[in-house]
C-alpha cells in the first residue's frame, strides 16, 4: 500500500487543493492497476516522510502475525493507522447472513453458515465502541422526526450529523461540546450507526451545529412538541411553568445574560443564566427560553406564554415565586386558568369539614375547599401530617435560636464597656428578626431605658403566637385557582404535577449535563441549554414508551444498562495465511434485551461487516 496525493479543483469556487488516497497495486489480467482502498480527504494529518511507516503499520494491523513485534511509530501514526483500519472494516460489504442472528425464530430459515478455518491462537479483538445508548437515542430521534425537520430547514448533511452528535452525546455522556468531540473520537460507535466519519470532523463543527440549532430554535421546538403530542396522543390543556438556573465556570464579560443572582446550586460565587420551561401535563417541553441570571421570576411568565399559543382555557400551574397578583390577573384577562400556592395569607382548617385522600406514597392528606370572598377563586386548604412534623420542628428550632440570641443581648447589658445605646440594641434586635425565618413575629419585645433615656437597662420579651401562621397551623398550605368546578381531590392531584417539573430540572442538571456552562458567547450558552432540552425530550420519549412495558428506571439507570453493549472488531488468521476481520455488536445482556424488545428495535445495532485481506 502507499499514499497518493492528487491535485483537484473545487467545482464551487475553482480553488485548487490536494486530496489524499490510500492505494494498493494489484495485477489484473496481466496488468498492474492502482486501486483506491480509502479516500483520506484533503486534511490528511501525517507528514509525507512518515507515509511509508503509516502504510506499513496499516498492513500489519490488517494481517497480524503471531509473534511479530508491532512496528514502532509515534502516537499520531498509531492512532491514524487504527482509525483507517477501523474504517476499512466498517466499510466492508456485509456477508449475506450479516443481519441474521442465529437462534432467532423469525429468521432462522434465512441463516447461512459461513465456515472458516482459522488459527484460534491468533484471535484479537480491537476498537471497542459503545452503541447501546446511541442506538436507543437514534430510535427516539426517528420517533419525533427530527432529521426530516432538519432536512426541511435546508440544513446540510455534515451539519445535521454534528447536530445529532451533540444531541446524542448529551444523552450518552453529558459534557461540553469539546468533551463530546473527544467521546466521538475515542469511545462511541455513533459514526458507524449513521455512517459518518466523526474522526475526520473538527470539534468546531459541533459549535457551528449548536449555532445552527439556535438559528432554527422556534421551528424545531414547535415541531418536536407536535410530533410528541401526535406520538402519544396526550391532552395538553395543562401547562406547567417554572425556572431554574445554572452557573458558568469563570468570568463571562461578553455574555449579557451572565449575571450574579440567587443560585439554586448555592453557587453565588459564579455568574448565572436562567432557563425557563413551559411543559405539558405529560412532562414534555412545549417551550424553553433563556433569561439573565438575575431575572425576576415573576417577570418571565408573560414573555413565555405570549409566544406559546396555548389552547383557550389552558390551565397554568406554577410555584409561589411566579404567582404574583399581576401575573394571576394577566392570566385571567387572557383566558387562562391557573392553579398556584397562595402567597401569604392566613392558614386555617376546619376539622369538622375535611375530605381525606392518599398521596402516591400512601400518606394521608386532608383537604378543605371554600370559595373566596368575591367568588372568583376556589381555595383549597391542605393538611399533611408529615409537613406538620417538619414545620413544627423548624419553628421550634428558629424560636429557640431567637430566644437564645435575645438572652445573650439581655445578659450583656450589665457587662463592663457593653454597648447599651438604644440605637445599637435596636440594630441588633433588627438583625435577629431578619434571620429568624418568621419566628420573631410571635414575640413582643420590651426595652427599659435608664434615667438618661439613651441606654438600655433591661430587655424582656413575651411569646404570643400569631393566629393563622405556621406556628398555629403547621402542615397547612393553601392552593388557589380560578377553575371553580373541580372537586378537592382533582384540584390537589393536578397541582401535584408541579413536582414532575422539579424532577425534570433534576434530570436536566444531574443526568443531562445542564451545569456548569463553559461557554462565554451568548449564542453558545443558549445553544448548550437548548441541546440539553432536546436531549431531555428524547429521553422522555424513551422513558414514556418503556413505562408502558413496566420499565420505570431513571435515565441514569437505563443508561448504565444500555452502555454494556459494544461494537468490536474480531480478527483471526486463516489457514491460507489471509486474515479475516469481523465487525459486529456484542450480544445484549438480558436487561438490555428487555429494553430493546420493549422499544421494538433491533437487538444488534449496526450491520455485521467482514473483511478478508
Amino acid at each position: 500500500m502507499f499514499i497518493r496525493q492528487t491535485q483537484t479543483n473545487s467545482t464551487a469556487t475553482g480553488e485548487k487543493y490536494f486530496t489524499y488516497r490510500l492505494v494498493r497495486s494489484e495485477r489484473i489480467q496481466g496488468k498492474v492497476r492502482q486501486i483506491t482502498v480509502l479516500n483520506l480527504g484533503r486534511h490528511f494529518p501525517i507528514k509525507q516522510e512518515d507515509w511509508p511507516l503509516l502504510c506499513s503499520r496499516i498492513e500489519q494491523l490488517l494481517q497480524p502475525q503471531q509473534g511479530f513485534i508491532a512496528i514502532q511509530c509515534s502516537g499520531l501514526i498509531e492512532k491514524t493507522a487504527q482509525r483507517y483500519v477501523g474504517e476499512l472494516v466498517a466499510r466492508a460489504l456485509p456477508p449475506p447472513n450479516a443481519s441474521v442472528t442465529p437462534g432467532d425464530a423469525s429468521t432462522i430459515a434465512a441463516y447461512v453458515p459461513d465456515f472458516q478455518e482459522v488459527d484460534i491462537n491468533s484471535l484479537e479483538q480491537s476498537l471497542p465502541r459503545s452503541v447501546g445508548v446511541e442506538h436507543c437515542a437514534l430510535h427516539a430521534i426517528s420517533q419525533i422526526g427530527l432529521v426530516d425537520k432538519l432536512i426541511e430547514l435546508g440544513i446540510s448533511t455534515p451539519v445535521r450529523s454534528a447536530i445529532l452528535a451533540n444531541l446524542i452525546g448529551r444523552m450518552t455522556e453529558p459534557a461540553s461540546e469539546r468533551a463530546t468531540w473527544d467521546w466521538l473520537q475515542t469511545r462511541s460507535g455513533l459514526g458507524e450507526l449513521i455512517e459518518v466519519d466523526f474522526q475526520g470532523m473538527s470539534h468546531m463543527s459541533l459549535y457551528r451545529a449548536s449555532d445552527m440549532l439556535m438559528k432554527h430554535r422556534a421551528e424545531i421546538e414547535t415541531h418536536v412538541f407536535k410530533s410528541i403530542k401526535t406520538l402519544f396522543d396526550f391532552d395538553d390543556c395543562i401547562t406547567l411553568f417554572d425556572l431554574t438556573n445554572t452557573y458558568f465556570e469563570g468570568e463571562v464579560p461578553v455574555n449579557p445574560k451572565a449575571k450574579y443572582g440567587r443560585s439554586k446550586e448555592k453557587r453565588t460565587d459564579c455568574p448565572l443564566v436562567t432557563l425557563g420551561l413551559v411543559l405539558s401535563g405529560s412532562g414534555f417541553v412545549r417551550r424553553s427560553q433563556t433569561f439573565a441570571g438575575n431575572v425576576s421570576e415573576g417577570s418571565t411568565l408573560q414573555v413565555m406564554l405570549n409566544s406559546l399559543s396555548a389552547p383557550p382555557g389552558a390551565l397554568v400551574i406554577m410555584d409561589a415565586g411566579i404567582a404574583s397578583e399581576a401575573n394571576l390577573l394577566w392570566l385571567s384577562q387572557n383566558g387562562y386558568h391557573y392553579l398556584v400556592v397562595q402567597r401569604g395569607g392566613k392558614r386555617k382548617l376546619d376539622p369538622t369539614d375535611l375530605v381525606e385522600i392518599e398521596t402516591a406514597s400512601g400518606e394521608p392528606l386532608q383537604l378543605q375547599k371554600e370559595m373566596s370572598a368575591d367568588g372568583k377563586e376556589a381555595l383549597l386548604y391542605c393538611y399533611s401530617a408529615g409537613r406538620d412534623a417538619k414545620e413544627t420542628a423548624m419553628f421550634t428550632q428558629f424560636s429557640q435560636k431567637f430566644e437564645a440570641e435575645l438572652k445573650k443581648i439581655a445578659d450583656g447589658l450589665d457587662k463592663p464597656r457593653a454597648q447599651t445605646g438604644v440605637n445599637k440594641i435596636n440594630e441588633r434586635i433588627g438583625r435577629l428578626k431578619q434571620k429568624s425565618r418568621g419566628a420573631s413575629q410571635h414575640y413582643k419585645i420590651d426595652i427599659e431605658l435608664d434615667t438618661s433615656g439613651k441606654k438600655v437597662k433591661k430587655l424582656t420579651w413575651e411569646k404570643k403566637l400569631v393566629e393563622g401562621t405556621m406556628a398555629t397551623h403547621p402542615g397547612v398550605y393553601c392552593l388557589r385557582s380560578n377553575e371553580l368546578n373541580w372537586d378537592e381531590e382533582r384540584m390537589w392531584r393536578t397541582y401535584s404535577m408541579l413536582t414532575d417539573l422539579e424532577s425534570v430540572f433534576r434530570s436536566l442538571k444531574s443526568e443531562l449535563g445542564l451545569r456548569p456552562v463553559f461557554h462565554s458567547k451568548e449564542i453558545r450558552t443558549d445553544g448548550h441549554l437548548f441541546i440539553t432540552v432536546l436531549a431531555y425530550q428524547c429521553v422522555q420519549v424513551l422513558r414514556t414508551q418503556l413505562k408502558k412495558a413496566g420499565i420505570n428506571q431513571s435515565w441514569e439507570g437505563l443508561r448504565n444498562t444500555l452502555s454494556t453493549q459494544r461494537r468490536v472488531t474480531t480478527s483471526q488468521r486463516r489457514k491460507d495465511g489471509k486474515s479475516i476481520h469481523v465487525r459486529k455488536s456484542s450480544v445484549p445482556e438480558p436487561a438490555l434485551l428487555t429494553i430493546y424488545q420493549a422499544l421494538n428495535i433491533s437487538t444488534r445495532p449496526g450491520a455485521t461487516k467482514k473483511l478478508i485481506v
